[in-house]
């Protein structure tokens, strides 16, 4: 199968560098919770939008490479690959930030998956299977171009546009639980790369069965 994955906070965690980086531009308290989302609910509660914007630019560009893949992401993805699976990365970002620094972000997550993903003895997802496009649109199209079997997103706006290729199997990576009571019976809430790695798995065993 034809497996593509969003890449930030579904392959890549954020929730501690964002938080680090706040508290050292004195933006948030200790009190905020180690989360991404919570500390941009805090900064725009504190009317600090043009922050948070502008810290979005540094995080994905200066500080790319402290940001950790989330756990088991590596065991899974190895395991998918030695099954036999095509492996792709498809993710909606811009090139450069909207505000700050002119980071080039494009190549900032290259090189991050480049350390973490395709190490001379194992690489996991090739090159030339990884895209960055400049809008959602974009990323939905490339998708369907790929012919996907399967996509992996933290958004449910990406699975649920009306756009998205139809044939294209939709796993929503739902690590916190936030969408558990989303109900739809063509989308696969999943809490774990492990999870994923399973489901993966049985949906093979099936489909040799059928």
């Amino acid at each position: 199968m034809r497996i593509g994955l969003d890449f930030d906070n579904t392959i890549v965690s954020y929730d501690q560098l964002f938080h680090k980086v706040a508290l050292e531009k004195s933006l948030i308290s200790l009190e905020v919770p180690i989360n991404k989302v919570a500390v941009r609910d805090y900064l725009r509660n504190t009317n600090q939008e043009d922050a948070w914007t502008e810290m979005q630019g540094y995080v994905y560009g200066a500080r790319m490479n402290e940001a950790i893949a989330y756990p088991g992401l590596i065991a899974a993805l190895r395991a998918i690959r030695d099954a036999g699976h095509e492996l792709f990365i498809v993710s909606h970002k811009t090139q450069y930030p909207y505000a700050g620094e002119r980071y080039d972000l494009h190549e900032a997550s290259r090189s991050w998956i480049a350390y973490h993903l395709q190490a001379p003895e194992s690489t996991l997802i090739h090159k030339s299977n990884v895209f960055f496009n400049p809008s959602k649109d974009e990323k939905i199209e490339k998708i369907s171009q790929l012919k996907c079997d399967i996509f992996l997103d933290d958004l449910p706006e990406i699975l649920l546009a009306t756009h998205f290729p139809q044939d294209t199997k939709k796993c929503l990576f739902d690590p916190e639980g936030h969408y558990v009571g989303l109900e739809n019976e063509i989308l696969v809430n999943l809490q774990s790369w492990k999870a994923f790695a399973n489901w993966i798995h049985n949906l093979g065993r099936n489909n040799e069965s059928s």
